[in-house]
């Protein structure tokens, strides 16, 4: 029979099984939003702004583990798609994004609302095509699908010119769509592909001969699934593990072996044991500059087993001594028949020591904290909501608060720090897992940037928890300019904001604002009764407050800053005259859990 490009599109997408698009129309989709006025089994859902859209293709993809989609029309359209696809791209999430372009015939002519959308995209996705005929419409599709999933994820861009959506051709979805694709110069390792033995056996060996090893595991192994491979690696090894900011949930953040996160904000005890460690076995994790810091004295007595998918990153940051390429979770169930089980270790003390000593904690003093809030999410969502947030402060306290159970319940904006991600990718993920809770940490920065994805949720009754954490300013920039710019507050304060409680009204949602501790909990009580709607809760906190621990960017761990909360504490610790920052870090960490403990 003879379907149009647009109905050949939407065949072949459900052949790759999807059933949710994300997009907004226009001119140039035209023909692909009539074809799917008459579909019934792919749910379209229509944003609010192409961003959003992008996003929320994101969120259902970091929720599932499948390919998400996103829609958009040519020009404008397409271009603001551009934000998203690079936060997938960064993050390595699999996307297809589809955009429509004006006929072939005036390609390049300037044409009311053209944008060379692949020219703009090659940077930021993994692969991109343009479709010029109807005939090769299916062919990329199943491409698309099978690059943006396989090897190292990654978005996928398909630009379909206006009258390609309109041509008519004979095609059969049974038989014409490709059930594989054959790409000559595209064969990247995956989970049926041979790990070297000896690789696997110089692994084995190295853990068995370390003194003080560390696990530090990336978003890597969330992708591949592996949370019960590293937890047995874990386990069988007594090793310690830290996880990345897109890492968490890899295992069990409650695990007596997890350490929480590393890196600029990550907790300092995991700090200080990947610094101070002889072997360090990254898993699906890339060495970022957040991480690293300054790669010259980054874990220099330790030596590095580094597994990942991508070839491209072993040795791109940090030499390794066993390089493995290949699936992650793969990799470790073949590796855990070499590794012999390993009792723990004076090793284990030590950072079970700095764990005691260098806690997370903040002030008990009658204001609200961001940190209590979002302990108080874990507790009234039972630990077992997924999250998504924004970029800001308020996310490094919930990586460093918020305890995965398990993997896919933390989703967050990675490599390129999206401000307005946690809404929309928030509306992806609860379309995606639909008997899940979904909330959303923002701050009052981050939720001004999509807002008018609250309209989206209305509209299709997504009962999502936005909590704002509130201090009237963009907290992150102002913290740096209080540290680093000599406290020059320049183009940050947030005061003139909407109010946020009527802001959710008039979109349909319900609103709600907080200023003191005790309303924390009858406030998430009430929102996670809500099953109809969007809840947004504004909490008000201190503008003052800073995020503790942190490693100025492109430091070390010897320059680690710890929090100073209170005048009188400042002056306790500070008895002697000592340096805040970084001058006798164990004494002053300690000290400050003694006074913290009296007062409590």
């Amino acid at each position: 029979m003879k379907l149009s490009g647009a109905q050949i599109l939407l065949e072949c997408l459900r052949r790759e099984k999807v059933t949710h698009i994300f997009g907004y129309p226009g001119g140039a989709v035209l023909p692909i939003y009539d074809a799917i006025f008459d579909c019934k089994d792919i749910l379209h859902v229509l944003v609010r702004h192409e961003q959003g859209a992008a996003h929320m293709a994101d969120g259902f993809a970091r929720a599932t583990g499948r390919v998400g989609v996103c829609l958009a029309t040519s020009g404008p359209g397409a271009t603001n798609l551009v934000t998203g696809l690079a936060t997938a791209q960064m993050d390595s999430i699999p996307m297809v994004a589809i955009t429509g372009q004006v006929r072939t015939a005036v390609i390049g002519k300037d044409a009311f609302q053209e944008a060379d959308i692949t020219g703009i995209t090659m940077p930021i996705t993994k692969h991109n095509f343009l479709v010029k005929r109807v005939e090769d419409l299916a062919l990329a599709v199943a491409e698309a699908f099978h690059i943006a999933s396989t090897g190292r994820p990654g978005p996928v861009l398909i630009d379909i010119p206006l009258d390609v959506s309109k041509a008519l051709m004979e095609f059969d979805p049974e038989n014409d769509y490709p059930e594989r694709v054959n790409i000559p110069s595209y064969r990247p390792a995956g989970p049926h592909t041979r790990i070297p033995e000896l690789q696997l056996r110089k692994a084995a060996q190295l853990i068995a001969e370390a003194q003080r090893p560390v696990l530090y595991v990336g978003g890597g192994a969330v992708a591949s699934g592996a949370q019960a491979e590293v937890t047995a690696l874990a386990e069988r090894t007594n090793i310690l593990v830290t996880t990345t900011l897109l890492g968490k949930g890899a295992i069990d953040e409650t695990h007596p072996l997890s350490m929480g996160m590393l890196g600029m904000h990550g907790t300092a005890y995991a700090n200080h044991a990947v610094n101070q460690s002889d072997l360090l076995i990254a898993v699906g994790a890339r060495f970022d500059d957040r991480v690293t810091g300054d790669v010259s004295r980054f874990a220099t007595g330790a030596r590095i087993i580094h597994i990942d998918i991508d070839p491209a990153e072993i040795g791109k940051v940090v030499p390794a001594d066993v390089p493995i390429v290949g699936d992650v979770k793969t990799i470790l169930t073949e590796l855990l028949k070499y590794v012999q089980p390993r009792p723990a270790t004076a090793w284990n003390d030590t950072i079970m020591e700095w764990k005691r000593r260098f806690p997370l904690v903040y002030p008990r003093d009658g204001k609200l904290y961001a940190e209590y809030v979002i302990e108080q999410i874990s507790e009234v969502f039972d630990h077992d909501c997924i999250m998504t947030t924004d970029v800001g402060q308020h996310q490094m306290w919930a990586a460093q608060y918020f305890k995965c159970r398990r993997p896919r319940q933390w989703i967050t904006s990675g490599g390129l720090g999206t401000m307005g991600y946690g809404l929309p990718a928030a509306i992806g993920a609860q379309f995606a897992c639909p008997d899940k809770r979904v909330v959303c940490l923002s701050g009052d920065g981050s939720f001004q940037m999509m807002t008018q994805e609250l309209m989206t949720a209305t509209v299709y009754g997504l009962p999502i928890v936005t909590v704002i954490i509130n201090n009237k300013s963009l907290g992150m920039v102002r913290q740096w300019q209080e540290m680093f710019y000599a406290e020059r507050y320049s183009a940050v304060d947030l005061e003139a904001s909407p109010d946020f409680v009527k802001l959710a009204e008039a979109y349909g949602g319900i609103g709600m604002r907080i200023d003191r501790p005790e309303q924390v909990r009858d406030a998430l009580t009430q929102a996670k009764e809500v099953r109809d709607r969007p809840v947004v809760i504004d909490c008000i906190i201190p503008t003052s407050e800073n995020v503790y621990p942190m490693i100025p960017s492109g430091q070390s761990i010897e320059e680690m800053m710890i929090r100073k909360d209170l005048e009188q504490l400042k002056a306790d610790v500070h008895a002697d005259g000592s340096d805040w920052s970084f001058a006798d870090q164990e004494k002053i960490l300690e000290h400050y859990v003694e006074v913290m403990h009296n007062r409590e």
